[in-house]
């Protein structure tokens, strides 16, 4: 009977395996010296999540180093379900190296997108792009920071956030994956979560960007998702794809 079972790994491609392994060796990391408490930023974030460029946290690594890091369980399990959903059809159909360069290329530019965007953000509060700050020093950046703008507590707490909360997570590739997926098999029919028929990917996928779009803009209390930086990934691996002039192959389902 065994010589007929297959396991749901065997068909990961040279690419997308060693991704999972290297995020859950970080994950891992992550447990040991962060744990899981969001609230207060360990010393393996501060190195390796992504930071304002004007922070004094900021380190050139970290436009890479991010999409290795994850928040928590159901942060790593979303995006690595997806990348072991999605990640082996689309690198079967452009290759591995273009595979390779394009997962990064839409990570890099998620985290373009969400600095141009905290970068305006800052800019209309302070008139500057990068602001001058005194407070507490701690060994991971500033504990308590009093902003020198006559803002309110809001802004200052948006200030705060900016300067102080680093960016972690493979979202923003993983939306430039999707972005791919559905541009080359478009017809292909998905299930997901609550909707108990299937949806070809040419409506899902839009509809999910719509769905970031609305959120990134609203800009909901409470709501700390960088998704920004997701639309950032989801524009860059629509360009790549158009850049590449990748066409869907003759056999798609």
């Amino acid at each position: 009977m065994s010589a007929y079972r297959q396991s749901p790994f065997s068909n990961l491609t040279p690419v997308v395996k060693p991704l999972l392994i290297i995020n859950i060796i970080f994950f891992i990391a992550f447990l040991y010296f962060d744990g899981t408490d969001t609230t207060r930023e360990g010393p393996l974030t501060h190195l390796f999540g992504m930071h304002y460029f004007g922070s004094p946290s900021f380190r050139p690594w970290q436009v890479i180093t991010y999409m290795f890091m994850h928040g928590g369980w159901a942060h790593i399990f979303f995006n690595m379900f997806a990348l072991f959903s999605f990640g082996p059809i689309v690198e079967h159909s452009v290759g591995s190296k273009r595979f390779f360069n394009l997962y990064f290329i839409c990570g890099i530019g998620a985290v373009i997108l969400q600095l141009i965007v905290q970068a305006i953000q800052i800019h209309g509060i302070t008139g500057s792009y990068i602001i001058h700050e005194t407070g507490v020093a701690t060994p991971y950046g500033i504990d308590q920071v009093y902003f020198q703008y006559g803002t309110s507590p809001e802004l200052g707490g948006k200030l705060y956030g900016i300067y102080n909360g680093p960016l972690v997570g493979a979202s923003g590739a993983i939306f430039g994956l999707l972005v791919a997926f559905g541009m080359l098999y478009p017809n292909m029919e998905l299930m997901i979560l609550f909707l108990p028929i299937p949806i070809k990917a040419k409506y899902i996928v839009p509809g999910y960007i719509l769905i970031e779009i609305w959120l990134g803009v609203g800009q909901y209390g409470g709501d700390n998702v960088a998704h920004f930086a997701h639309l950032g990934g989801a524009l860059f691996g629509f360009l790549v794809v158009k850049f590449w002039r990748l066409n869907r192959p003759n056999n798609y389902f």
